[in-house]
């Protein structure tokens, strides 16, 4: 599932008339790079939330076979849009933000080959000194393969999830971080390395100079 929905504040002025993930990146809209991340790791069923202005991302994302999912009249976040979604989805699921830059392993393909049967969540981190655009402090910290939050390590956008349970949150709009939180509390909030280079492209500033050289 591709998180679609967002508003993309972060974006200015580009975002005004037109959805964050279908913002040029080297040629193309930004969910197309997603898109064939997920072909690339021989994913068969593709889904997107969308909402911010869905009748200018929709079309462009049926037309390359992507299942939408219209979030309306509310815009649910990450963790609501997921619990919604569910229905749809297997479990565990992939998820993946489409405003991120990688260079390396493909990640959804690396998620999968990391994922342990016994884990309700495997998010995919970096070290600092992979990452760029990132001036705010680390996310989570690493132990074996248990994570926690505090420490250095940086959420890239990209994990393969348990949904069953979802239902802890009784909220209906929220934010994956409070189910993060939820599956800690278990010890069942697990991480893993992603062994190349990531950037945060969510900012007008950062598309500018993804399109200008590919982050290495």
């Amino acid at each position: 599932m591709i998180f679609a929905a967002g508003f993309g504040t972060r974006m200015d002025d580009l975002t005004h008339d037109t959805p964050k993930p279908m913002l040029n990146l080297r040629g193309k809209p930004m969910i197309d790079h997603a898109l064939e991340l997920a072909k690339s790791a021989n994913l068969e069923t593709v889904f997107a939330n969308t909402h911010y202005l869905h009748d200018r991302i929709a079309p462009h994302l049926q037309h390359h076979g992507v299942q939408v999912l219209h979030e309306t009249p509310d815009i649910l976040d990450t963790g609501g849009g997921l619990k919604a979604a569910r229905t749809h989805l297997t479990s565990p699921t992939l998820t993946l933000n489409p405003d991120c830059d990688w260079t390396g392993a493909n990640p959804l393909a690396y998620l999968l080959d990391q994922w342990q049967e016994d884990m309700q969540a495997l998010l995919l981190v970096v070290r600092p000194e992979r990452a760029k655009n990132r001036s705010t402090p680390g996310d989570f910290s690493l132990t074996g393969t248990h994570l926690a939050r505090g420490g250095d390590m940086i959420y890239t956008g990209a994990q393969l999830i348990r949904t069953e349970r979802l239902d802890a949150i009784k909220d209906r709009v929220f934010s994956l971080n409070a189910y993060w939180d939820h599956l800690a509390s278990t010890n069942d909030l697990h991480g893993t390395i992603y062994p190349g280079h990531w950037a945060d492209i969510g900012t007008k500033q950062a598309l500018t100079q993804a399109n200008m050289t590919k982050y290495v």
